[in-house]
C-alpha cells in the first residue's frame, strides 16, 4: 500500500532508529556486556519494532473480496475449463449488469450533458490506418526473456516488484531505499539501454531465479489478414480512439461545419498484454469509452468550464512527482488559471472526470489527477493527466485525459491526402499569397495511369510551404520525387506546374486540435469494486458490496418468509408484475434458507434493498422493505411498494425520507 509523504518520512526516521539500536545491540553482545545491560538494549529494539507496526497501516486482505467476485460469478477466467487464458475474462450476470450500469451513467454524464456525438467503428482496422497513427511502428512494450524456461516478462513490471522488496529490506541505508524507491516510481519511463543497465546494477534475475535477455521491444497488436487473398494486412484496434479521426470530416458536417464539438466511442479494444495480471487492470480484451473534442487551437477556452471552475481536486503535477511532495488540492480555476493545467477546456473534462468518479460511488480519498512528466508525454502532447484510483495493486490511471494538439488528424490528413480541416470566417477579409501545384490533367493520366488520383489527391492536400518547396525543387533539379499511399512517384514540368496567386481570403482554416479524455471500463469497475467493499462490524466473514443504487446491478430483492406457503403466491406476482413495469429489477430469492442468510446473499451482490413478504402480509396488505448499508426496515402497503423503490433507485428520494414517511420497523444488527 502506498503511503502519504509524512508517513513515509516518519517511518524512515523510526526505522533508521530500529538500525541504529540493533547495531548496539550487537556491540554489547561482541564485547560481552552483563546480561541485564543486553536484555535492556534487546528490549529498546523491540518496542521500536512494535511502535514501527502500530504505526505502520495494515495491509488489506484481497483475498475475501477475490472470493466474492469469483464465488458469485462477477467476473471469471474465460475458456476456464480448458485451462483458461491469461488476460481474458468473462463477466458473469452480476459483472455485465454493473459494467452496463457504468457504461449508461457514463453516456448519461457525457454524451447526453454536453451533446457529443456517438458512432460505432469496427474494430478490425487495415494496417495503413495504424501505420499513420504511429501505432504499427511504436505501440510496443520492453520485455525480457526467462534464459532457461523462454518466459516472456514486461520489463517495467519485473523492474517494479524487484526494487519493491529491495525497499521492504532493513539493511539499506536512507540513501538505497531513496534509490530504490526512485527507479520504482520511473520504471516505465526507461527504454531498453537503461533498463539494461539497471538490471545488471542491480542483478535483476527471473521470477524463476534464471538470467533474461537482453530488453527488446514486443508490439502489442494482434495482426491478422483481411479476407482470403492474404494480401491486406489488418489489425485489431488497440483503441477506439482512431475511428473517431478518420469520422471527423463526415461528424464536422454533420454538426453543420462548426467548432467546438465532440465525437465519442464506446467499444472493445484488444492489446496483446506481454504478461497480463492483476485480474481486470491488465488484460488482453477490454472494453473502453473514448471522447475526441475538436476544438480551435488558438481558442481553447470554454463557457462550460465555469461550471467546474470552483471544484477542488487533487493534483498531482510535475513539480509535486521531480520533488516528492504530495497533490495539491486546488480548485480547477487556479489550475487553469496559473497554467498548472495548459486551458479551460482540458480543465472542463477533468472536472467532468472528477464528478463522474463521485457519482458512481469512488472513495474520492482515494482518487487523485496526475500529471505526465516531461520524459512520459508523447512530443505532440500540450498537457496530460491521467484520473489514478488507489487500489491494494497502489495507484491505478483509469482515465487519460490528453490535449493532443492536431497531432492525429494531420497525420491521417498526409496518409490519406485529404485535408482533415475546419475553417472559421474572418470579420475582414485578407489579402494572401497562394502557392499551390496544379496537375496537367491531360499528361498526368497516362504518366501515372491508375495512380493518377493518388497523386492528385496528394498535390492537392499540400499547404503554402510545402508547394513552394515542389516549386524550388522543380526549378533546382528539373524533377521532384514525392511518396504517397506508399508509394515513390517523380514529377517533372510537364505533369505539373507550380504557381503563386494573390487571392482575398474570407476565411481561415485549420487543423483543430483534439482534447481525449479515455476510459478504461473494466479497470474503473474493478477500482469501484474495491473502494464499495466492505464487511459488517464484528463479523468479517460477511462481506458486501455497497454500490450505489444506480450502479446496483439488481434493484430489489423479492423474499417470501418462507418457502413453499400458497398464500405468498399473490402478493410476490402482484409485487413482481409492479417493480417491472416501474422499470425495478428484481431478483426472486424463494429459497428455503434463514431470512438473514438470504440477505446476506443480496448484500454480497451489492442489491441495495430486500422486500420481505411475511405471514403478516396477509392481514395488513403490507411488506417490509430492508436497506442494505444500514439494515433498517421500513413497513408500506404493496401498491406503495414499487413506486417509492423506482424514486429510491433514480435517486428521485433517499432512505432518510422514505424512514420519514414510513417509520422504521427494525434497525442494524444481523438483519
Amino acid at each position: 500500500m502506498e503511503l502519504s509523504a509524512e508517513l513515509a518520512a516518519k517511518l524512515e526516521s523510526m526505522e533508521a532508529g530500529v538500525t541504529q539500536q540493533g547495531a548496539t545491540v550487537r556491540t554489547l553482545k561482541k564485547g560481552k556486556a552483563p546480561k541485564a545491560e543486553i536484555d535492556a538494549a534487546v528490549a529498546i529494539l523491540k518496542k521500536l519494532k512494535a511502535e514501527i507496526e502500530a504505526v505502520k497501516p495494515k495491509e488489506w486482505d484481497r483475498t475475501p473480496f477475490e472470493d466474492l467476485l469469483k464465488r458469485r460469478f462477477v467476473y471469471a477466467p474465460a475458456f476456464e475449463i480448458y485451462g483458461g487464458v491469461s488476460g481474458l475474462y468473462d463477466y458473469g450476470p452480476i459483472g455485465c449488469a454493473i459494467k452496463t450500469n457504468l457504461i449508461t451513467n457514463w453516456r448519461k454524464h457525457f454524451i447526453l450533458h454536453d451533446g457529443i456525438y456517438e458512432i460505432d467503428c469496427p474494430a478490425m482496422t487495415p494496417e495503413i490506418v495504424l501505420k499513420t497513427s504511429g501505432h504499427v511502428d511504436r505501440f510496443a512494450d520492453i520485455m525480457v526473456k526467462d534464459m532457461k524456461t523462454g518466459e516472456c516478462i514486461r520489463a517495467d513490471h519485473l523492474l517494479e516488484d524487484v526494487m519493491e522488496e529491495r525497499m521492504k529490506d532493513s539493511k539499506l541505508t536512507a540513501g538505497q531505499r531513496e534509490e530504490a524507491k526512485l527507479v520504482h516510481a520511473r520504471a516505465d519511463d526507461y527504454d531498453k539501454t537503461q533498463l539494461q543497465e539497471l538490471f545488471l546494477k542491480f542483478d535483476i534475475k527471473s521470477p524463476s531465479n534464471n538470467d533474461l535477455s537482453e530488453p527488446e521491444d514486443f508490439n502489442m497488436m494482434f495482426k491478422t489478414e483481411i479476407g482470403p487473398s492474404g494480401q491486406l494486412i489488418g489489425y485489431l484496434r488497440p483503441e477506439t480512439a482512431q475511428g473517431i479521426f478518420l469520422a471527423y470530416k463526415r461528424l464536422y458536417e454533420f454538426n453543420n461545419s462548426k467548432l467546438p464539438f465532440a465525437g465519442a466511442q464506446v467499444g472493445v479494444a484488444y492489446r496483446n498484454e506481454i504478461s497480463p495480471r492483476a485480474g481486470l487492470l491488465r488484460v488482453r480484451e477490454f472494453q473502453m469509452a473514448e471522447i475526441e473534442h475538436f476544438v480551435d487551437p488558438n481558442d481553447k477556452t470554454t463557457k462550460k468550464f465555469a461550471s467546474v471552475a470552483h471544484l477542488t481536486v487533487p493534483l498531482l503535477a510535475q513539480a509535486n512527482q521531480l520533488n516528492g511532495t504530495p497533490p495539491q488540492k486546488r480548485t480547477l480555476g487556479e489550475a487553469v488559471a496559473d497554467g498548472m493545467i495548459a486551458n479551460e477546456t482540458l480543465g472542463y473534462f477533468l472536472g467532468r472526470i472528477f464528478l463522474f468518479m463521485q457519482s458512481i460511488g469512488v472513495d474520492m480519498d482515494r482518487f487523485r489527477f496526475r500529471q505526465h512528466l516531461p520524459n512520459e508525454m508523447a512530443h505532440y502532447a500540450c498537457d496530460c493527466w491521467d484520473s489514478e484510483l488507489h487500489t491494494s495493486y497502489g495507484w491505478i490511471e483509469c482515465v487519460g485525459c490528453a490535449d493532443r494538439s492536431a497531432y492525429d488528424l494531420d497525420a491521417h490528413s498526409k496518409g490519406a491526402s485529404i485535408k482533415l480541416e475546419a475553417a472559421v470566417k474572418l470579420k475582414e477579409p485578407v489579402i494572401s499569397e497562394v502557392t499551390e501545384v496544379v496537375p496537367d490533367k491531360k499528361k498526368i493520366g497516362p504518366a501515372f495511369k491508375k495512380d493518377a488520383k493518388v497523386v492528385t489527391a496528394f498535390l492537392a492536400g499540400l499547404s503554402n510551404d510545402e508547394a513552394a518547396a515542389i516549386g524550388a525543387k522543380l526549378a533546382a533539379d528539373g524533377k521532384v520525387a514525392i511518396t504517397t499511399d506508399g508509394k515513390d512517384f517523380e514529377l517533372t514540368p510537364e505533369t505539373i506546374s507550380v504557381r503563386t496567386k494573390t487571392v482575398k481570403v474570407h476565411e481561415r482554416r485549420f487543423t483543430p486540435s483534439v482534447i481525449e479524455p479515455s476510459f478504461g471500463i473494466g479497470r474503473i469497475m474493478y477500482c469501484l469494486l474495491e473502494h464499495v467493499y466492505d464487511v459488517r462490524e464484528n463479523d468479517a466473514q460477511r462481506g458486501f458490496l455497497r454500490l450505489p443504487s444506480h450502479m446496483a446491478p439488481v434493484k430489489c430483492s423479492l423474499m417470501p418468509l418462507s418457502a413453499g406457503h400458497e398464500e405468498f403466491e399473490g402478493p410476490v406476482t402482484m409485487l413482481k408484475d409492479q417493480l417491472t413495469k416501474a422499470g425495478v429489477s428484481c431478483r426472486l430469492d424463494d429459497s428455503s434458507a434463514q431470512i438473514g442468510r438470504r440477505y446476506a446473499r443480496t448484500d454480497e451482490i451489492a442489491i441495495p434493498f430486500g422486500i420481505v413478504i411475511d405471514f403478516q402480509t396477509k392481514e395488513d396488505g403490507c411488506a417490509t422493505i430492508r436497506e442494505r448499508d444500514t439494515m433498517e426496515q421500513i413497513r408500506l402497503k404493496l401498491e406503495d411498494v414499487a413506486p417509492l423503490l423506482a424514486l429510491l433507485t433514480e435517486g428521485e428520494t433517499t432512505w432518510a425520507e422514505a424512514k420519514a414517511e414510513y417509520g422504521v420497523t427494525q434497525t442494524g444488527g444481523s438483519k
